[in-house]
């Protein structure tokens, strides 16, 4: 955790469980995060990392298990209680998820119009604020989405996730299909974000770099499929700068990209 936050848990998560039919997904899951901690969560496809991050905003109910925001029990939540938690939530799609038919100022205007009673000026004061933050120019304001690159529309993403200055953003996948510059400025952008605002922030990726760049924390997930019987899901949680020391044979395929035993398993 970044020094000068206080040490209290923002979210706990106990014994988290999630079936879909006969395919159980996540299995007995805990762990909590503390508020300005950054955690990267990882593991390799199918492991349950983004139904982990759609059951901490409440958009998947749990199979069984707790989940607490700043003290509140999410799970027993009705829909307009979740409304109102999910005001404390900032959320950043794996592709940006910008609204195709609405310009990037109506895409960044649309939380707070939603949400808010702020005056116009209000909301465009801090609009102005976060496009210089994520360094962008006013140009892209009457652009739509799909006259930016992916880069950019990633950044109006990280924007538009700031709005409504919530306690915790959740980044799926966001460095997927950028190139290695616009990784490192996504990167740069999530740690600055965090420091400068005391965000607590969870990032699902597969990518290393942003492990190792951006992380105060990481927990590696494994598919349940692939468990023993009584084994825990999370193979390590711990220091980002850790993980790369694990003796775990598991842990040290994912983090650097060995597929020697994997293909040994399937007959390659």
């Amino acid at each position: 955790m970044r020094k000068g936050f206080a040490v209290m848990s923002l979210l706990r998560v106990d014994n988290l469980t999630v079936t879909f039919g006969l395919q159980n997904v996540l299995r007995n899951i805990s762990f909590q995060v503390a508020a300005g901690e950054t955690l990267a969560v990882i593991g390799e496809s199918g492991c349950g990392k983004t139904v982990l991050l759609k059951n901490l905003i409440g958009l998947i109910p749990p199979t069984a298990g707790s989940i607490q925001f700043d003290g509140l029990e999410i799970t027993s939540m009705n829909e307009a209680e979740l409304a109102a938690i999910r005001m404390h939530y900032g959320f950043v799609f794996q592709m940006a998820a910008l609204f195709d038919s609405m310009t990037i100022e109506e895409n960044l205007l649309f939380p707070m119009v939603q949400h808010t009673q702020q005056s116009r000026q209000e909301m465009m004061t801090t609009i102005m604020k976060l496009l210089d933050e994520v360094g962008l120019s006013t140009n892209v304001l009457p652009k739509r989405p799909a006259e930016l690159s992916g880069g950019m529309r990633k950044r109006v993403g990280i924007a538009r996730a700031l709005v409504l200055h919530p306690k915790i953003v959740l980044y799926d996948e966001p460095t997927t299909g950028l190139d290695p510059i616009m990784t490192d400025v996504i990167n740069r952008l999530m740690a600055h974000m965090a420091k400068t605002y005391g965000i607590t922030s969870i990032i699902v990726t597969h990518d290393m770099t942003t492990v190792r760049n951006v992380a105060d924390r990481v927990i590696m997930l494994y598919p349940t499929a692939r468990l023993k019987p009584k084994e825990p899901q999370i193979l390590f949680d711990g220091p980002a700068r850790e993980i790369e020391k694990s003796p775990e044979s598991r842990i040290r395929d994912f983090v650097f990209g060995d597929g020697t035993s994997r293909l040994r398993e399937i007959g390659g």
